[in-house]
Parts: C-alpha cells; structure tokens; sequence
C-alpha cells in the first residue's frame, strides 16, 4: 500500500542523482512519426527511452516535493503526492532489463547512417524569455554532453538528445518473444503508475487547503503558484508520454491516430462534444430543462494533429465557466432570457483560435490576475471531499479555483496559449490558441 511507503536513505540517493540530470523534452511531431506502424522493436526502444526519461522526470518532482517553500511540505496530503512519486521512481529503476541476444542489441544500436526524427523547436508560448529564467523551462532539453544512468539497460549511457534516441530501426527484423513479454510488462508497469497518480490534481489541491487553513492564510503567495505551473505541467507531460506508451502497446491500429495524438483532429467535433457536455452538467448542477444556448461557428472540417482529450478538457472547461456566469446573472428559472454564448473557430497561419464569448457579466478588473491564482473561486463554501478521487477535469460544475488555470498550462504543453478579456458588466471572452506547427517540445519544468 502506497499509505506505508517510506523513502529509504539509498532511495533518496538515488532520487537525488537522477534529479541532477536534464529532463527531455518531446514534440507532438517527434511522437507521431516514431510511432506510426510500430514494431515490436520500435516499442521496445519506446520503453527503452520512458524507462530512462520517467525516473529523471520523477526524480525532479520527488526533490521539489520535499524542498517546499513555508512548511507546505509538511502537510500530509503533499507528504502523500511525494511517496506516490517515489514509489513509481524505484518501481521503474528497479525494473528488470530484457535479456536479448546480441543480434537483437545490435540491431537496436544506433548508427551514423540512420535517419533520425526532426528535431524538437523551442515552445512559443515562451519564446520571448531565455530559458533560464522562466520557471516552467529546464535548463537543457537532453544536452549531447550530459551524462545520465541509464536505469533501462544497467550501463551509463549519453543522454543524447531525443531526435537520436527515440528511434530503432526495425524493418525486416525478427523480434524474439523475449521483446514482445518485456514490452507488455513495462506497458502494465506504467498503467498501474498512471493509475496510482490518477488523484494527483485533487490530492495537492487538498495539501494545500490544509496549508492555506494551518497558516490562516487567504491566498497563496508567487512562489508557491510558481510551483504548480510547474508541478503541474510536469505532470501533464509524464501522464502524455505514459499515455502515449500504453495506447501504442495496446489499441488497435487506426488510420488517424497514433496513439492518443489524433493525427486529423476535428475541430468542430471535439468542440460540440464538450459544448454538449458542459450543458448537461450545467443542467443537472441548476436543475434546469435547458441551460443557456451556446452557438458554434467552425469549419465543418478543420482538422489537425492534437490530443483531442487536451482539447476537449480545455473546451469543456471554460464553456462550464461561461454557462454558470450566465445563469448566476440572469437566474435559473428565466431559461428564455439567456444570451447565447457564442464559440467562434478560425483558422490562421500558425495558430488554431478559438474564442467563447458570453454575457456573464463579466469580471472586475482587479480580480482578473486572480483568476489565473490555484484555489481562486467565484463559488462560495468551495471545498474538496477528502474521498474524491477522480482525476483531471472531473470536478462539479464550480469546482475548487483550478480550472482556469490548469485549462492554460493544457493549451501551452505544446505550444499554444490561453487568454481572457473581460468586459465588467457585460461579459467575458476567452481565446484559446493552438499552435498548428505540432514541432514545438515541451516546456519542461
């Protein structure tokens, strides 16, 4: 039971020493051409990398876990967070390595000759401030020069950069059974990993209510909004690639996805399901017959690569935001007098823009840099059960103060941005941005 689990002087050691490597950072363009029509030894490279990579990612979680600013990493629902970090560090150090014959090593070998992904370019969410003072990016995105243990195979290895490791090149090879039994043990590793992460959101959401209500404070200070972005980006990242591996070791192919990335992602589509989601809950939360009419004006047939669950969260997200501000300014019981809100999708050269226009009322000036702040909510009496387990973007119609906010770091994971207009007294728009260049990594904390 992860309630039992201690971190044991050899284990911080070793938590400590994959924290001081650079993390890598990956493109939605690097995934998709890697993964189209895998082999069994392109998964086996897959595991080869994430089994490298996670301990680094996990290790740089676990440290800043434990050097929290002003006590918060005392409280026990943080404390919690950073045992699940660490149990899923040593359980993927301490995986067993395949045996494999020589041949089978030597075809999974780099050469000088080989073709090698794209290289990843620089997030443009963050294009204008140097690397090294913006807090969601690492200090190298996989340095040729850094050394790192590689944990997967038991030598050390080069932590050449992305483009020359996450390759193998597999035509014409016969894999051993050997490959296929290591590549689903690794796969169900991950997905008990994933699965015990699932609470994630909510459960440092609580660590910090019991921080707020112990230090008698009402909001949160820079530094500590400062690490979310970056504890939760992080997070973002390590659920894509665990994601991303177990969709390609287990669904059956389909001509437009590769994985989770759907390589012709319609737009349209994904906005109307979330427009139709977002109504029923807001429905069922008022108890209304039919909440405010939401308009959608798109390309019926916009299409391009993306994770349509980013999407749909993103989308999902801020129509439940605009459909409550209109039924709190207009009351639930004038159903026939809600404005519409309207969603507008264009198309430009870089980006994919989508605005959500209501007439909620809008917000004050002076509350508008709050509500980018973690645990910042319009809804009184708002709290969290400390039974609720579910995992991003499950919460009730107002949630805990964390939908904007983790809606932005979605929409800047692979190059793209959020942002909000507000008109107080009349309404609010928000323009959701999506980089449609897909070769942007991500910005790494």
């Amino acid at each position: 039971m992860s309630a039992a689990f201690r971190i044991t002087p050899a284990l911080w050691d070793k938590i400590h020493h994959f924290a001081s490597f650079p993390q890598t950072g990956v493109s939605l363009q690097q995934m998709v051409l890697f993964g189209q029509n895998p082999s069994q030894g392109t998964l086996l490279k897959a595991s080869q990398f994430l089994s490298e990579e996670l301990p680094v990612r996990l290790a740089h979680r676990v440290k800043e876990l434990d050097e929290l600013p002003h006590n918060l990493s005392d409280m026990p629902s943080i404390r919690k967070v950073k045992n699940w970090y660490a149990q899923s560090f040593e359980e993927l150090i301490g995986f067993p390595a395949p045996h494999l014959p020589h041949t089978i090593r030597e075809a999974l070998s780099v050469r000088s000759e080989d073709i090698f992904l794209p290289e990843s370019t620089p997030n443009p969410s963050f294009a204008n401030i140097p690397d090294h003072d913006h807090p969601l990016l690492n200090l190298a995105h996989g340095s040729p020069m850094s050394t790192s243990n590689g944990c997967s195979f038991g030598n050390i290895k080069l932590r050449v950069p992305l483009e020359r490791r996450y390759y193998a090149k597999t035509s014409g090879i016969q894999w051993p059974p050997e490959v296929r039994d290591y590549n689903n043990r690794f796969t169900k590793c991950l997905e008990a990993i994933k699965r015990r992460h699932d609470p994630t959101v909510t459960t440092v959401a609580q660590g910090v209510l019991e921080w707020k209500r112990s230090q008698n404070a009402k909001n949160i200070g820079l530094d500590i909004q400062a690490w979310l972005d970056r504890f939760y980006m992080s997070r973002i990242g390590i659920r894509f690639l665990i994601g991303q591996h177990v969709a390609l070791n287990t669904q059956q192919p389909h001509k437009d996805y590769v994985g989770i990335i759907c390589t012709e992602a319609n737009v349209h589509d994904i906005v109307q399901e979330a427009i139709e989601n977002a109504r029923f809950v807001c429905e069922e939360h008022y108890a209304m017959f039919k909440g405010p009419p939401v308009q959608l004006i798109c390309p019926p047939h916009l299409t391009f690569p993306y994770v349509p669950g980013h999407l749909s969260h993103i989308c999902f997200e801020l129509l439940k935001n605009s459909l409550r501000a209109v039924v709190e300014r207009f009351g639930h019981t004038n159903e026939e007098r809600f404005p519409p809100i309207k969603v507008i999708v264009v198309e430009g050269k870089e980006d994919i823009t989508i605005k959500i226009s209501d007439e909620g009322g809008g917000i004050a000036r002076s509350a508008i840099p709050l509500i980018w702040t973690y645990m910042y909510t319009t809804m009184e009496g708002q709290g969290i059960d400390q039974d609720f387990q579910a995992s991003d973007f499950q919460a009730p119609m107002a949630g805990f103060g964390y939908g904007l906010p983790l809606s932005r770091l979605y929409a800047r994971y692979f190059g793209g941005d959020l942002r909000l207009i507000s008109m107080d007294g009349f309404g609010t728009d928000v323009y959701i941005h999506l980089n449609r260049l897909s070769s942007s990594r991500e910005p790494l904390p």
